[in-house]
């Protein structure tokens, strides 16, 4: 249908669109050709397409038609379209203006043919393929506004930030990256060369824990046989790995390594030690039994057969103690009732645990000290300490005293120890001995500032009042009466002391 002029004029005086100004600065169409033109100068490397500029085509939002804002629009708007809005609609613009709803006509533009040009070596390069446009101040989640976004370029990572997913490192390489905590892979590694020249290198840098993550990639990568074989070679990695099947309780492989490299007092050693996992106390003799025939060193073959025996003796004597215990007939586990089994315990709790119950019985029985003593080769100064401890505990002073007197081929009586008797006295002290018990003692001890100190200690007056005499020192002897009790014993010694003429004094 033709309209008349006056409707023409009408519309065309009415429409948003200016007529065309030689002012710039008002000029919206002169400004998006100014923008278009820019990119071109980015993309576009001739100008041979210059006229084509001359007559620019619009939208009804007004937007160039194939310019970056109509061609975003464009396609935000047919994404979120659905229904009769794909089919009928336009792009939303910011204007206030209602168009008329019309078809919408096809356009022959697009975002990767608009910036489609010829460079000066006449290959083509398309905007799309470069750039990736995301919304600037784009947040996950958050509320956006299409119509008022603004959009920007997202960058590709340069290539040198993908070098740490790179897998084809060399052994240096490797080594360095697990030093210095980064990703790294060792499974790149295939050739037994590779795979040894790794270790080597783990080696060099002197890192336990590297050295344990190669032996472990090994370990699961090679045969046995191939990496026992290797190992012999590298004593350094040879350790490593020793410790850490030790740590990880990989036994059997253990006992395998060590049975290839000839190490059979290891071997034997290694076996030994499975006794550890043993509860039962029988089963445990049947097997340290068995272990009696393993090669092992001289030393260490009889450790390991007193360590049977004594086993053996403590099931024995275990076993009639705790009948005796039960039946509340023995005085001693009446009134000093057991606190703990003697099975699994060391020899030198042993032998106190029958100093202590079973002092005094004949060197046949398996719970006699003197047996333990004989069977086991335990010294004087180690028996002595024990049955002291044990004696003491008991307020046994006749069997202390026992301990300590010896007799010549004349007859005579001496006390005589092995330990000192600093430290019998000490131990008598610490067991609360009496005061006459313990000044006996410390009477003995042969240097006399020791014996001094050690009479001050424990309080034992004679022993200080005779010292200061022997020593001759009355001033010392004339202070220490001023610390006694008035008109006790001792103040009247020493006043005897101090009134004998015959005696010399030093001042």
């Amino acid at each position: 249908m033709i309209q008349n002029k006056p409707d023409e004029d009408d519309y065309w005086n009415n429409s948003k669109f200016k007529a065309f100004t030689f002012e710039d600065e008002d000029d919206e169409f002169s400004q998006l050709k100014e923008s278009k033109r820019a990119v071109n100068s980015i993309f576009v490397a001739d100008d041979d397409d210059e006229d084509d500029d001359d007559v620019e085509k619009v939208s009804w939002s007004g937007e160039p038609v194939g310019s970056i804002t109509w061609s975003i629009r464009e396609t935000a708007s047919t994404n979120r379209m659905t229904g009769e809005e794909r089919d009928y609609g336009f792009p939303k613009t910011e204007t206030t203006a209602q168009i008329p709803s019309l078809p919408k006509q096809g356009s022959s533009y697009s975002l990767s043919s608009l910036f489609k040009g010829r460079s000066k070596l006449g290959n083509f390069q398309v905007l799309s393929d470069c750039i990736h446009w995301v919304p600037v101040g784009y947040r996950p989640g958050a509320t956006n506004n299409p119509s008022v976004r603004s959009f920007a370029p997202e960058l590709r990572k340069p290539k040198s930030e993908y070098k740490d997913y790179i897998s084809d490192w060399s052994p240096e390489d490797t080594v360095r990256r697990m030093q210095k905590g980064k990703p790294y892979s060792l499974e790149s590694f295939r050739s037994l060369k590779d795979k040894l020249l790794l270790l080597d290198e783990a080696v060099q840098v002197h890192d336990g824990n590297i050295i344990t993550a190669v032996l472990i990639f090994l370990k699961r990568s090679l045969s046995k046989e191939i990496l026992f074989r290797e190992l012999v070679s590298r004593q350094i990695a040879l350790q490593h790995f020793i410790h850490f099947l030790k740590e990880a309780g990989e036994q059997i492989l253990l006992l395998e390594l060590l049975k290839t490299l000839g190490r059979t007092e290891d071997m034997a050693l290694l076996q030994y030690r499975e006794h550890l996992n043993i509860q039962d106390e029988v089963q445990r003799k049947d097997f340290l039994k068995g272990c009696i025939s393993l090669p092992f060193s001289v030393d260490d073959a009889s450790h390991v057969q007193d360590h049977y025996t004594l086993l053996e003796r403590q099931i024995i004597v275990e076993v009639n103690d705790k009948h005796l215990e039960r039946a509340g007939q023995t005085e001693i586990f009446k009134k000093y009732p057991r606190k703990a089994s003697i099975l699994n315990m060391p020899i030198i709790t042993t032998l106190y645990y029958s100093c202590f119950y079973h002092y005094g019985e004949s060197e046949g029985m398996y719970s006699s000290p003197t047996n333990i003593k004989k069977t086991f080769k335990i010294s004087d100064k180690q028996y002595l300490l024990a049955a002291l401890g044990a004696r003491a505990k008991l307020k046994a002073w006749k069997d202390v005293d026992t301990l300590f007197t010896t007799k010549n081929w004349l007859g005579y009586t001496k006390k005589k120890t092995p330990i000192g008797f600093h430290r019998v006295a000490d131990i008598l002290h610490k067991n609360n001995a009496p005061v006459q018990v313990l000044q006996e003692y410390v009477c003995l001890v042969d240097d006399m500032d020791l014996k001094l100190n050690l009479a001050l200690k424990y309080k034992c007056h004679d022993v200080i009042i005779d010292t200061y005499k022997d020593m001759k020192d009355r001033h010392q002897l004339m202070l220490y009466r001023c610390k006694v009790d008035r008109s006790s014993p001792e103040e009247r010694k020493i006043d005897d002391i101090l009134s004998n003429t015959q005696i010399r004094w030093k001042n």
